[in-house]
């Protein structure tokens, strides 16, 4: 049995359906904001330029990471690999930043267990690194559970706990 919609229904039942794509649309948007924007998602070409930095240890430092110079972002870690038994570190920094050939690279983490970032101390130096160059002087990560073991197991002459 075929029920055949009024003219009044099948208007409603459009516009019911237009309401609801309006919404499903608007949430799919918000959610790109969102994404965007958390993520500090660069979409322009040429706004953000790689250097490179090697270390022994970046002891949890993932891609997506954020690079600091003195608590502000410039950037963020695009890739690591390992690299004749160092991690090598490629890092995106936004175009107007400008990085000495004396800088430090430093892994930190925000908190005593918190999420490990990337810290450049600027230099002296006049000279500014090229995009692709590398960042010389860096500072591995410091494994705080090694420093709390050493502490806790050591004897008491050294400073230990009993």
């Amino acid at each position: 049995m075929t029920r055949v919609l009024a003219k009044g229904q099948a208007m409603r039942k459009i516009n019911l359906e237009l309401v609801v794509g309006f919404f499903v649309l608007a949430a799919v948007l918000c959610f790109v904001y969102m994404t965007v924007r958390v993520g500090e998602f660069q979409t322009l070409v040429g706004r953000e330029y790689e250097l490179v930095a090697s270390f022994a240890n970046v002891g949890g430092l993932r891609p997506g990471a954020s690079v600091f110079i003195a608590g502000v972002p410039v950037g963020r870690v695009e890739r690591i690999a390992l690299d004749d038994y160092r991690a090598k570190v490629v890092m995106s920094i936004g175009e107007g930043t400008a990085i000495q050939e004396d800088a430090i690279a430093s892994v930190r983490t925000r908190g005593l267990l918190g999420e490990p970032f990337l810290e450049i101390s600027p230099g002296a130096s006049e000279t500014i690194l090229k995009p692709g160059e590398l960042i010389r002087e860096t500072e591995p990560a410091i494994d705080i559970q090694a420093l709390i073991a050493k502490y806790v197991f050591s004897d008491k002459s050294e400073g230990g706990l009993e």
